[in-house]
């Protein structure tokens, strides 16, 4: 196992969780991040993603300004803080990485992904 995505859980709207995204130094070194979410039904979509070492951030508009993504390159970790939690936001959230040092909104610029860790938003 290379990303290990861990943090989910179930939370009122309005409530918060941090995912966090461990990855070996081979997946982490070099490589920009991203955390995805698929609800059920629907196709995986981007959440946000970071650059290597971590300058450049892009977010989806319908998380801007309630998530921010970071990581610690120091300890190979990615992070997802998640705040003003909506029920639109339920989902599993995967982690993703890639070998160049910028980003991609699209899944299969993506070469390991984490196994999911489900957020659940309740109204």
């Amino acid at each position: 196992v290379q990303l290990q995505a861990s943090g989910g859980g179930s939370v009122q709207a309005g409530g918060s969780l941090r995912l966090s995204c461990a990855g070996s130094k081979r997946t982490f070194i070099g490589y920009a991040m991203a955390w995805f979410r698929q609800a059920p039904g629907k196709d995986r979509e981007i959440v946000a993603h970071i650059s290597w070492p971590g300058d450049i951030k892009y977010y989806a508009d319908s998380v801007k300004g309630r998530f921010t993504i970071s990581r610690d390159n120091a300890k190979n970790n990615m992070y997802l803080q998640m705040n003003d939690l909506k029920p639109e936001d339920t989902a599993v959230y995967y982690c993703a990485a890639t070998p160049r040092n910028f980003g991609s909104r699209d899944r299969s610029g993506y070469n390991f992904w984490g196994q999911g860790t489900q957020v659940t938003v309740s109204s």
